[in-house]
């Protein structure tokens, strides 16, 4: 088969989709499509091939849009794949009505709905309206919670085949459990885009309270700077409140001296990875109780759930941490470990696809048996 991948990051799709692409590419002619980033070797070494895409990832300018649609649907012409795998909202949106009108069967993954959706208005309509028409013929729609699911069905947005998976899941040979660290500070740790609705405020919020009442406490950020947070992180720097380390290839040494990671979002994710990652090494977590970390975390088992947007609910559940023992705070860690074992293996997701596109070979091979299209029979 040839089969064609769409996405709107690269760095998201390596680090997050390695193993099914290998899984695939082993077997089949996958050809990723989405913007370089200086790392396009890295699909082509795992045997993916690479096409450069631009995308408008944040922006709702209906004139790049149709751009976009009219890229995918050139490509599509060219490539003639045989099946398409879609991820993240304009490639979900554009790559399956592309799909649809090609006739080319899709398998489309929810991986949150974003601000645009969350937010009611003539921008959240539209969405929808986007999204039906962009996911009525996909062979199969995954989600990665609960809420996403129930949002698109109450809205009629889905009106093929649809199943839940466990996030993007997590590889749990490379993040092991990792020793809890033993010293005499207690270090915590943020990583994600630098940005508003990933509540980096209220981590910020938080690390100026705490580090002056426990001198002890050091606060940790791993991520890019997308936003207006300049300023404040500078200051914060300065005032050795904030160890700033950038954006971050590898993040598992950072798991590995940390104490506990931060995840402060209330941004509409499908599943943290951040979270999924953090509680494969063992580290208890700190986060919204929201779609997205409520399914990773369960209350003062393997970390704590904070309101949202609430940094003083935030500063009460570090203060809880903090008044932890050693011990209760590595069997928090390891409670974490063992709930991703059993939910959240990578495993269960390439499962997932791999059966998903069994059956649309199976539907393609049962309609060239009989002469006609099975999609065009619905």
């Amino acid at each position: 088969m040839k089969i064609l991948v769409l996405a709107n990051d690269l760095s998201g799709l390596y680090s997050f989709r390695k193993e099914l692409l290998m899984r695939l590419a082993s077997e089949h002619e996958v050809t990723c499509l989405l913007p370089e980033n200086g790392r396009s070797d890295k699909l082509k070494e795992i045997g993916c091939q690479f096409v450069d895409i631009s995308i408008d990832n944040r922006g709702t300018n209906p004139v790049k849009d149709t751009m976009l649609l009219i890229k995918y649907f050139t490509i599509f012409k060219r490539i003639k794949p045989d099946l398409v795998l879609t991820y993240t909202a304009k490639p979900n949106i554009y790559g399956g009505m592309v799909s649809r009108i090609l006739n080319i069967p899709y398998i489309s993954n929810i991986t949150g709905l974003g601000s645009a959706v969350e937010r009611k208005g003539w921008l959240q309509n539209l969405m929808f309206v986007l999204y039906r028409a962009a996911l009525k013929k996909s062979a199969c729609v995954f989600f990665q919670n609960v809420m996403n699911q129930k949002i698109m069905i109450e809205k009629k947005v889905i009106r093929s085949k649809y199943r839940m998976i466990p996030g993007s899941g997590v590889n749990l040979k490379r993040f092991r459990l990792s020793p809890y660290p033993d010293t005499n500070t207690i270090d915590f740790l943020f990583i994600g885009r630098i940005m508003n609705e990933k509540g980096i405020n209220q981590y910020f919020d938080a690390a100026e309270y705490i580090k002056e009442k426990y001198p002890f406490v050091n606060f940790h950020v791993v991520g890019d700077l997308v936003e207006e947070e300049t300023h404040r992180i500078k200051e914060l720097i300065n005032k050795g409140i904030i160890n700033f380390h950038g954006p971050q290839e590898d993040v598992r040494k950072f798991y590995a001296f940390t104490h506990c990671t931060i995840h402060p979002t209330f941004y509409p994710e499908g599943m943290s990875n951040v979270l999924l990652e953090s509680a494969a090494t063992a580290r208890p977590v700190i986060a919204t109780d929201r779609p997205g970390c409520r399914e990773i975390i369960e209350d003062k088992v393997n970390g704590y759930l904070i309101k949202e947007k609430n940094s003083s609910d935030l500063i009460e559940k570090i203060e809880k941490f903090l008044s932890l023992n050693f011990q209760e705070k590595k069997i928090m860690g390891i409670n974490g470990r063992e709930k991703v074992e059993k939910e959240f293996d990578r495993n269960k997701v390439i499962s997932a696809y791999l059966e998903e596109i069994k059956n649309v070979n199976n539907e393609e091979e049962s309609s060239d048996e009989v002469g006609y299209s099975v999609k065009e029979i619905n």
